[in-house]
């Protein structure tokens, strides 16, 4: 995937997040328990960092054509959506077998952190 489709990724996650972010500040802090709360927001901050996980690969995929940096790229968006929608349906619906999916979320999250380390290795200098 080229650049400038991971920058627009990257953009499109901080703002669902910054969005997941105020719904829950402002339309769910009355209708949920302080837990599940606490989950929401927990996706919604995870979602911020990876958009932002997203921006480097993006910049990264401009200076390189590795089959790396695209990997670390899906890792983040794949992982992002499991662990962050995971947690986020958890939250809404109490149903906390969903929660059994959020860890192969975060794999895939640690997986894409290394893949951009191997990358950002591998250009340097």
């Amino acid at each position: 995937m080229s650049w400038n489709c991971w920058a627009a990724i990257a953009a499109l996650n901080g703002a669902m997040s910054v969005a997941a972010g105020a719904f829950g500040a402002h339309g769910l802090r009355d209708k949920l328990e302080a837990r599940h709360l606490e989950i929401f927001e927990t996706g919604a901050r995870y979602q911020m960092y990876h958009a932002l996980a997203m921006l480097a690969v993006a910049w990264l995929a401009s200076r390189t054509t590795g089959s790396a940096v695209s990997a670390s790229g899906y890792c983040f968006l794949f992982g992002t959506i499991i662990f962050s929608g995971s947690l986020y349906a958890l939250a809404v619906t109490g149903i906390n077998k969903l929660g059994m999916v959020t860890p192969i979320g975060g794999l895939l999250l640690i997986a894409g952190w290394m893949l951009l380390a191997y990358s950002a290795i591998k250009v340097a200098p």
